[in-house]
């Protein structure tokens, strides 16, 4: 009994150790792949903004700190498939077993694992994540500053133009001239404003205390609605103050990043915010936390899949599974989130959803292997 025993701890240690190495190679190799598909957006700031390297670097470190949340579990999958799959292609599994431990004593490394990296998820996505996400937010919030219309794509409803939306037929970049334009302003949440023009410009000044910049319009009107009360406004010429350097605010956070915290204290006065902006922050609650279990989740998966699927390609086969795990998840998830904001789904259901269904599978798959 005492020899059992000491058989287990030892191959569960071994175990343990042998995840290690893989699940930092894991990190390092998807950081690096999502930082790739950023290399557009990043290359964009350099061209259109003429952001330094100085610059593009620290954004691509708080992008890294952001998407971390995202990059633990899927490393974890990949270390769990990787060292399973290779014990199993090396018929080591059967070794063990026929040493006396069976699957239950063998999964037990990868969900020690998998506890241990969902407390550092759940600390990175509760923090970490929103103040790396929301220095990301400020840094480019400057940056926009410096060529305000860059923003705007023809023919593409831009949100990111100063807390407006903004639709333009054609866009000037150059010459910052935007023809046919339809704005809807809601700063004043209280009286927002839906503006249809048929030319606007977008004007910079420099004055003692730093750049200013407003967005003039010709020839449209303003409509807007207050208290069940619709009025027009016909113009000449309109302006829209964009920023001021004497009463410009710091940007207001995204729902990404309020800490968790934050987003506690923002419910107890969720009378004062708007209904999307609420749903997002409810949505972010769940979701933090969904995001550290689905560590726990991929550690049980990735054994019952490493122990079953493609023996002979363990050595090979285990990135390309992660991947094709991975993009299944993540199709649920987006799906059931915009359930979700569209309110066709309780956000505790379509949040957590996506990781009923691949714990479900994973267990089914270990119970598979026990034999």
């Amino acid at each position: 009994m005492k020899l059992n025993f000491l058989r287990s701890k030892l191959a569960q240690k071994y175990i343990f150790f042998e995840m290690l190495p893989s699940f930092l190679m894991g990190a390092f190799l998807f950081l690096f792949i999502i930082l790739m598909f950023q290399s557009f957006r990043l290359t964009e700031y350099v061209i259109v903004h003429g952001a330094s390297m100085e610059m593009i670097a620290k954004i691509m470190g708080y992008l890294a700190v952001s998407f971390l949340p995202v990059i633990l579990p899927m490393s974890l999958l990949f270390s769990v498939l990787l060292t399973y799959g290779r014990l199993s292609s090396d018929s080591e599994i059967v070794a063990l077993k026929a040493l006396g431990l069976n699957i239950y004593h063998l999964t037990s490394p990868a969900i020690i694992l998998g506890v241990l990296v969902a407390i550092l998820s759940a600390q990175t996505s509760y923090y970490l994540a929103p103040w790396g996400n929301r220095k990301m937010e400020v840094l480019i919030h400057k940056l926009g500053q410096t060529k305000p219309g860059a923003s705007i794509k023809e023919g593409v409803f831009s949100e990111g133009f100063f807390d407006m939306v903004v639709y333009a037929n054609k866009v000037d970049s150059k010459n910052n001239i935007l023809k046919k334009i339809f704005i809807y302003d809601e700063r004043n949440v209280s009286s927002p404003l839906t503006i249809i023009a048929e030319e606007g410009k977008i004007f910079q000044e420099s004055t003692l205390v730093g750049q200013k910049a407003f967005l003039r319009l010709y020839t449209g009107n303003i409509h807007r609605t207050q208290n069940d009360l619709y009025t027009k406004v016909d113009f000449g010429t309109f302006d829209i103050n964009l920023y001021d350097p004497v009463t410009q605010t710091e940007k207001r956070k995204t729902p990404l990043s309020y800490t968790l915290p934050e987003i506690k204290e923002a419910f107890k006065e969720k009378e004062k915010l708007k209904p999307k902006f609420l749903k997002m922050l409810e949505i972010e609650y769940h979701r933090r936390t969904a995001l550290a279990i689905t560590c726990i989740v991929f550690a049980i998966l990735g054994v019952g899949l490493g122990t079953t699927t493609n023996k002979r390609s363990g050595k090979s086969s285990g990135f390309v599974l992660s991947i094709a795990v991975v993009v299944g998840f993540w199709i649920i998830y987006a799906t059931m989130e915009s359930l979700a904001k569209s309110e066709k789904l309780p956000v505790f259901l379509a949040v957590w959803l996506a990781n009923f269904v691949f714990l479900f599978f994973g267990v089914w798959k270990v119970f598979k292997a026990r034999n």
